[in-house]
């Protein structure tokens, strides 16, 4: 008789992920493509993703679906701004739609969206793509490793 792990703090899982939005919108698939491999608590996984995972071994599936405030949040009003157009780099023209990586003053980045251009200021949304939005998240795990030091 083999020991098979169950997914617990710290172990590395490789596994396949699908996040969907209630309409059915694929926001991310790996099912046919390369797994993703991570170390639970990494911060890979949003930590209420990682939450359904725990105690599952290779081989078990699993879907979630979380309301927004579980999965990644309200939208803040907050996280909104108005930015000059110059703050953009010249070889960057802003259009409404465009993700662009902004550097924090911690020296973190952060995606934008941009929403709005007028003359010499652009609108830039920096809420996360799915915050205000419920999600379903279907997972296969398909690796369960216990961690190096153990």
């Amino acid at each position: 008789m083999s020991f098979e792990p169950e997914i617990q703090y710290g172990y590395r899982v490789t596994l396949h992920v699908r996040i969907r939005t209630a309409d059915e919108r694929v926001v991310e698939d790996t099912f046919d493509d390369d797994p993703l491999e991570l170390v639970m608590g990494d911060g890979t996984l949003h930590p209420n993703l990682e939450l359904g995972l725990y105690g599952m071994k290779a081989g078990q599936e699993q879907t979630l679906t979380l309301t927004s405030q579980q999965a990644f949040g309200e939208r803040d009003p907050a996280n909104v701004h108005w930015l000059d157009r110059a703050d953009f780099p010249a070889d960057i023209e802003p259009e409404p739609g465009l993700i662009i990586g902004f550097a924090t003053p911690d020296g973190e980045e952060i995606p934008g969206a941009v929403l709005e251009v007028e003359a010499g200021r652009v609108k830039v949304d920096f809420n996360h793509p799915l915050a205000g939005k419920p999600i379903h998240f279907d997972a296969k795990i398909l690796k369960v490793e216990l961690p190096a030091d153990a």
